[in-house]
């Protein structure tokens, strides 16, 4: 599902392109695609492991995945700071500051959720739902990117890995686990951050980094 979601939402205005030899990007969004392509295929590789019984091999490949998850924070903020400063260079500080604010407060929630997966890592239960939410995180740009969707869909779209993770606990445990629900509410709020982006605190905030650049 996950993967599916990023494919569709990025295949427009970056992977169809890239297949086309058409994708005029600068490097860091490159790097970027890549990095967090690897992650859905790395979370991808762990969900059929763990399914197969092969959790001696799940568990080694997640000692990778813990550093490779640092990597996605990284490269997730070296990638939002980038742009920002470009966008600062070429005079555009509004847009600077307005689309800063998705990819900063991404990288603010992805790591609560993946640092409470890997804490709760011997506790098989509590750790792969953690780990569905931080993945789910991470795929609202491919959601939003989604045009032909009414936004309301597109959120829908996110969500969606959590709501079926939560149906499954509904058919197999008659109840619905306290990680889904913190973790869309999470994500709930997190689709409301845009009434941040004229608030006098983010703008001085944005502002401040933009002096940084200047």
């Amino acid at each position: 599902m996950a993967v599916l979601i990023a494919a569709m939402g990025f295949w427009p205005t970056y992977f169809g392109p890239l297949l086309a030899g058409t994708a005029d990007h600068p490097t860091v969004i490159h790097v970027h695609a890549a990095i967090f392509s690897g992650w859905l295929a790395l979370f991808g590789t762990q969900v059929v492991l763990a399914a197969t019984g092969q959790i001696a091999l799940h568990r080694k490949v997640g000692e990778v995945g813990i550093w490779y998850g640092v990597l996605v924070i990284i490269v997730g903020l070296t990638t939002a700071f980038s742009q920002f400063a470009d966008r600062v260079e070429a005079g555009r500080l509004e847009e600077a500051q307005t689309r800063l604010l998705a990819p900063f407060t991404d990288m603010i929630v992805f790591p609560i959720f993946f640092g409470a997966a890997v804490y709760f890592r011997r506790k098989p239960e509590i750790h792969k739902r953690l780990m569905l939410v931080a993945t789910t995180t991470l795929l609202v740009a491919a959601s939003l990117r989604m045009g032909f969707l009414p936004r309301p869909m597109r959120l829908l779209v996110w969500f969606s890995p959590i709501l079926l993770g939560m149906a499954y606990d509904l058919i197999k445990r008659r109840s619905i686990h306290p990680v889904y629900i913190i973790g869309l509410a999470a994500l709930y709020v997190l689709s409301l951050r845009g009434a941040l982006v004229d608030t006098d605190a983010w703008l001085a905030f944005s502002g401040w980094l933009a002096t940084l650049v200047i």
